[in-house]
């Protein structure tokens, strides 16, 4: 043990360098623990950690590993008092019950334009009708969505709309994604759909650079849709304004499938691609100028250029987390040019992750945050690893008589060592986050990059450019042409045979040990850093729990079953197709199916009848009701029941009863039957005590401002 701790301590030493790189590690882990904890902390509790880590960074020796630990300490108190202070700070009212044919006025403050229409995020909210919650409880911001006949909307205009609300939907099953959660960091307290078209009842001007950048993207937007009217339209607008609700479905499943999904989402490739474009422009323009190239630095002026186009570009896409991290790592390499330094490292990305957690810590649980930085860990780190190689490869090359030769098989070969490394260091995070995973991601890769960056993106540039004038339509007719293409590499990827497939859902083990492994392994620069790998293996070996047996969703309204060959089934009268989808996906299936009993089961009493469905498992007979007029039959023959209407007091023959009013209070229900007994899990208890969960004493407790305050 002696020798092994002086072994360790060594290797330590010899990785001084790279301590830096694990602050935003440590600030990471202190928000990550907060949203393990069963209940909100106090909100001193972060502040007393990074203090006393601090104090005790004070006495440790200058340099000693005992304060590099101090430090890290001190990061993980600030992370997990950041974002302990932001949850606090963004308490806003949430509708308690659904609303229908509500009379619903707002300010847009944002518009996303879907296949169907268009979907609106409304400030500064009005409700009027029966059931309205009094004006202190009225929700700051609410999302609804509007029929095609909605007349022309721009960012700040007053509307009036008749529409049925309803609050932020919880998981649809314990364990899965947690609208109500990203609703709550979006101060979003209600979400619906119109009834009539929406009314403009009072015009609006964008005021503020937020609103104005708003008021401008869903502009460009419109004129793009307006000059490329089909499918390619909606893809144009994803790249060159980040609003993914205009694309297609069919085009959005076969991106995923082809593992081109991220060309869609406003990233690091996009902002290198926009960085080198304007580089590019400005510098070849300074050198056709003699004057001009003799007298000034063409690079650090066109740095500064690309610079102030990265953060314009990033701000109009609405600066998700992808493209948050991307103009970061952008804005610190083009420093680093401006200083003459290394423009390339994982120091860049360290900062780059450090201001993304700032800005916005509750950004780490998500799955963009996730896979674009681990993407880049993993390219930056590969790069330093293969440093030598490369350059003993280039010196052979030199004395090679075709170097044209050479030097277009190694971009072949660097291109396709790119897309392999990032698609490897993406995928356990897709399978943890979409239950799917793309196996021939390199291929579409190959195609579909290069000409996204050679031809799609520098027509949308121009395109940019050319809006002031009115033109846009000259640039953006053969941007669609790519953007044709594109689509039709995606479609032909995807129809190919396991092209994709579907993955049951990894436990939360696995995210915590693959993010721990991948980083060791990528941080690190000795050969303890091969240590990592063997974690990144038991991560993927611990592999996905048992599937429930019963499932009931969120509102008490829809019934599912897993049959014995693992086939998740839909037992109930209504069937949403969000929560079925949810279901089956979770267990690695394309889609849930109607439950319907085989001959031989149909002969032994079960089956689905009118409003009851009956079932079994062991020696559990399971009922599903439907409708209240079976309730009855079913509780006087079933051990289980499970039930869409209320059955409070009216049936006591089974040993358990779960019905709406059981949904409703402790959200989603997922049951495991066997021989020893049954076991219930619920998506609140499995979130716990948090601001952003129903009737939990944090949310009660939590200070809810009133709107405008």
């Amino acid at each position: 043990m002696t020798g092994a701790r002086t072994w360790i301590l060594q290797q330590l030493d010899a990785e001084r360098g790279r301590w830096m790189l694990w602050l935003p590690v440590a600030m990471g882990l202190g928000i990550a623990i907060y949203f393990e904890l069963p209940s909100e902390p106090a909100l001193w509790l972060g502040p007393a950690i990074a203090a006393g880590g601090g104090l005790a960074a004070a006495f440790a020796p200058a340099g000693s590993k005992a304060r590099a630990l101090c430090i890290g300490v001190v990061a993980a108190g600030f992370g997990l008092g950041l974002v302990a202070w932001r949850t606090a700070s963004l308490a806003a009212p949430t509708l308690g019950r659904p609303l229908f044919s509500i009379n619903v006025e707002g300010r847009i403050a944002d518009i996303q334009r879907l296949p169907e229409g268009k979907r609106v995020v409304l400030e500064a909210v009005r409700l009027k009708g029966n059931g309205v919650p009094p004006a202190e409880m009225m929700p700051a911001r609410l999302r609804v969505s509007l029929s095609r006949g909605a007349p022309p909307l721009t960012v700040g205009d007053r509307i009036l709309v008749l529409a049925n609300l309803s609050p932020p939907a919880g998981p649809a099953a314990p364990g899965a994604f947690d609208f109500q959660r990203v609703a709550w960091y979006q101060q979003l307290g209600a979400v619906g759909y119109a009834l009539s078209p929406a009314v403009v009842i009072e015009h609006g001007r964008p005021s503020g650079f937020v609103r104005f950048i708003d008021g401008l993207r869903a502009d460009i937007t419109e004129r793009i849709l307006k000059a490329l009217p089909g499918a390619e339209g909606g893809v144009a607008a994803a790249l060159l304004t980040g609003e993914q609700t205009a694309v297609d479905k069919d085009i959005a499943q076969a991106m995923r499938d082809s593992g081109l999904a991220h060309i869609l989402s406003i990233s690091g490739l996009h902002i290198v691609f926009i960085v080198g474009l304007v580089m590019g422009l400005i510098r070849h323009g300074i050198a056709l100028v003699p004057y001009l190239a003799l007298r000034v630095d063409a690079k650090k002026i066109a740095a500064v250029v690309a610079l102030l186009a990265a953060l314009f570009y990033t701000a109009l896409a609405g600066a998700p987390v992808p493209a948050q991290r991307a103009c970061a790592m952008a804005a610190f390499a083009l420093l680093a040019v401006l200083l003459d330094r290394t423009a390339l490292s994982l120091r860049l990305v360290a900062w780059s992750a450090i201001v993304v957690l700032v800005a916005a810590p509750e950004s780490l649980t998500g799955a963009s945050f996730q896979m674009s930085f681990s993407a880049v860990i993993a390219l930056i780190a590969a790069w330093e690893m293969g440093a030598g190689w490369r350059r003993r490869l280039h010196e052979r090359a030199e004395t090679l008589r075709h170097r044209w030769l050479w030097r277009g098989a190694a971009s072949l070969g660097a291109s396709l060592a790119t897309t392999l490394i990032a698609s490897i260091a993406t995928g356990a995070f897709a399978a943890y986050h979409f239950n799917r995973l793309s196996f021939l991601g390199v291929v579409a890769n190959l195609l579909g990059v290069p000409l996204t960056g050679f031809w799609i993106m520098p027509w949308g540039l121009l395109a940019m450019l050319l809006m002031p004038f009115g033109l846009e339509q000259l640039a953006l007719v053969p941007m669609g042409w790519g953007v044709d293409g594109l689509n039709a590499i995606a479609f032909h990827v995807a129809a190919w045979p396991q092209a994709a497939a579907l993955v049951p859902s990894l436990p939360g083990a696995s995210l915590w040990l693959m993010t721990i492994g991948g980083l060791w392994f990528c941080l690190w620069r000795r050969r303890w850093r091969l240590a990592g790998l063997p974690v990144v293996a038991l991560a993927l070996m611990l592999g996905p729990g048992k599937a429930p047996d019963l499932l009931m969703s969120e509102d008490g309204r829809v019934l599912g079953l897993r049959d014995q060959q693992g086939i998740v089934h839909v037992a109930s009268a209504r069937i949403d197709r969000f929560v079925t989808d949810t279901w089956a996906r979770r267990s690695g299936q394309e889609g849930a199916r109607k439950w319907t009993a085989s001959a031989e089961e149909q002969a032994l009493g079960f089956g689905c009848q009118t409003g009851l469905c009956r079932w079994r498992k062991g020696p559990w007979r399971v009922a599903m009701v439907s409708d209240e007029r079976r309730l009855a039959e079913a509780c006087g023959s079933a051990d289980i029941v499970l039930s869409t209407v209320d059955a409070q007091g009216k049936c006591r023959g089974p040993r358990l009863v779960i019905d709406r009013r059981d949904a409703w209070r402790d959200g989603a229900h997922a049951l495991w039957l066997d021989e020893s007994g049954v076991r219930r899990e619920t998506a609140n208890a499995a979130r716990g005590d948090r601001p952003w969960v129903p009737n939990s004493p944090s949310r009660q407790a939590t200070a809810v401002k009133a709107p405008g305050a």
